[in-house]
């Protein structure tokens, strides 16, 4: 059965934060995150699909790492599915132990040892540990993640994240991104192409081209990731939906559940 998901963040280390959550239905749409995610399986069966190759069938036990930025969507497949999610910054990941975001592109991992760490990792957060100890238990988890990584056999493959091939049109599409994210109201898509010289669906192909999502998708994602550091600093639903632009906190409410599987409130904590 579905249940509401239990939030956990640390307090020795700001920048982590886990989930554990038990559902039944599709909860996703299509997002990113903008730090490194990790997910474990612990029971049933889902679909990971987004920017890759093409949907990868995910079991118990399997470990996803999800870089920064990569858009991704999991969701059960026929029956309940229970499942971790551990969100981390990169750059601090990155300086205590690359293993553990050193790819660009979505990895899935099927090694027992690598799935018992991450569950150490996410149980030493829901305990608050020190931040000694939480290190201790990350650079674990890099070691068993570069294990796995040698043994082709544990490692589905998937498509690599976008790379700096796409730089020049990101910096053309930058005054088109800095309007969706920040005007109040959702800006005409004609009046976004004409501030590039291009037509209405070269903007959007271009646009997906550089996002891996839709105009309109990529707005509501970025106010969606504004919105996640609002809540967990404290701010009111009221005043994050207001001072986003969504019309009202019944608007704010469903998009933040497309993206999160969780209301507002029981995020926030």
């Amino acid at each position: 059965m579905t249940t509401a998901p239990e939030f956990y963040r640390s307090t020795a280390i700001p920048s982590l934060e886990f989930r554990r959550s038990c559902r039944e239905n599709t909860c996703y749409r299509p997002h990113t995150h903008d730090v490194l995610s990790i997910g474990l399986i612990d029971e049933g069966r889902s679909v990971l699909a987004g920017a890759l190759a093409g949907p990868v069938a995910l079991l118990p036990r399997d470990v996803v790492v999800i870089p920064a930025g990569h858009v991704h969507c999991c969701n059960p497949d026929a029956g309940r599915w229970r499942y971790q999610m551990t969100h981390l910054d990169a750059v601090w990941a990155d300086n205590l132990a690359p293993a553990i975001s050193g790819a660009t592109g979505v990895r899935v991992l099927r090694s027992p040892a690598v799935y018992s760490q991450l569950t150490n990792v996410n149980d030493a957060i829901a305990a608050d540990r020190p931040a000694a100890e939480l290190e201790r238990e990350f650079r674990r988890l890099a070691v068993r993640i570069g294990d796995a990584g040698r043994e082709e056999s544990m490692t589905v493959p998937t498509t690599p994240a976008r790379t700096d091939g796409r730089r020049a049109l990101a910096e053309e599409l930058e005054p088109v991104l800095h309007r969706l994210r920040y005007d109040e109201s959702t800006p005409a898509l004609d009046d976004l192409a004409e501030m590039v010289g291009l037509s209405r669906y070269q903007l959007i192909r271009a646009v997906k081209q550089v996002t891996g999502l839709s105009p309109v998708a990529w707005r509501q994602n970025a106010r969606i990731l504004e919105a996640r550091r609002m809540l967990r600093s404290g701010a009111a639903i009221a005043d994050t939906a207001s001072r986003l632009g969504f019309t009202d906190q019944s608007h704010f409410h469903r998009i933040f559940r497309a993206h999160v599987a969780s209301t507002p409130g029981a995020y926030r904590g």
